[in-house]
């Protein structure tokens, strides 16, 4: 199996050296750049697994890098790299697709077990995920992992396998609306319900998006049949908990 391959993009010497000798240590492949340009270079020429990435950046920031990855190389995952005081920011570059956020300072140790689990996510995706209800399951495993934009995307993948099942399309509503896109939320929900009009989860999703009124309690998300979702922690029967609530643990 060839060595997963990862990009360090940071303007720092001394975090490009910690970065690279913590995962060079289990003998995965790196490469840096010292700017989000140079970064952007370097993923038109060759393949990467995963990309560690600096939001605050001499040019392009971080922030802006996150949207052309997304739009060019959305094979590529992406680790946010922050420090304390750009948290806010962090957490809507994982709304924007980022996979997780690192915090400055961090350890190896952390660096290595953050990286392990997402690329272990990546693993499981080539192995595990051949039909429909694999796509699914991911992505809720995904969901609980707070590694949203893998979850959109084994969302889309779900459907481009079935597109008569309404499952997919409700959870993708989900993920969309956790990040605050109510409306593409609403246009996924409709599809379900097209889709399968005895579907429940999106019938109430459907309803409750179009119900709300300003200043009132938003409801439950409901991912699937007794599944809600707010705290992104697993629990036995019905997860519950309010829009509001999983904007908070973003």
């Amino acid at each position: 199996m060839k060595p997963k391959r990862i990009l360090i993009v940071d303007d720092e010497k001394n975090v490009r050296l910690t970065l690279t000798q913590a995962l060079e240590a289990e003998e995965w492949e790196t490469d840096t750049a010292v700017n989000g340009e140079e970064a952007l270079a370097k993923l038109e020429g060759e393949d990467f697994d995963l990309m560690l990435l600096d939001l605050k950046m001499p040019g392009m920031d971080g922030m802006e890098v996150l949207r052309r990855v997304a739009e060019d190389r959305p094979d590529v995952r992406v680790i946010i790299i922050t420090a304390y005081g750009t948290i806010e920011s962090a957490v809507e570059a994982v709304k924007l697709g980022a996979v997780d956020y690192l915090q400055k300072p961090f350890a190896p140790k952390q660096i290595r077990d953050l990286v392990t689990q997402v690329l272990a996510l990546e693993d499981l995706d080539e192995e595990q995920a051949k039909d429909y209800d694999s796509r699914l399951e991911l992505a809720k495993k995904c969901i609980n992992a707070r590694h949203f934009g893998a979850a959109e995307e084994h969302a889309s993948k779900a459907i481009t396998i079935d597109t008569k099942r309404p499952e997919a399309f409700n959870l993708l509503g989900a993920l969309l609306e956790m990040r605050g896109d109510k409306a593409e939320a609403q246009k996924h929900y409709r599809i379900a319900v097209q889709v399968d009009p005895t579907y429940g989860p999106a019938r109430e999703n459907l309803h409750r998006t179009t119900m709300w009124e300003p200043g009132t309690q938003a409801g439950e998300i409901l991912l699937g049949e007794g599944e809600a979702k707010g705290d992104h922690k697993t629990k036995s029967g019905a997860n519950k908990a309010s829009h509001g609530q999983i904007e908070e643990e973003r």
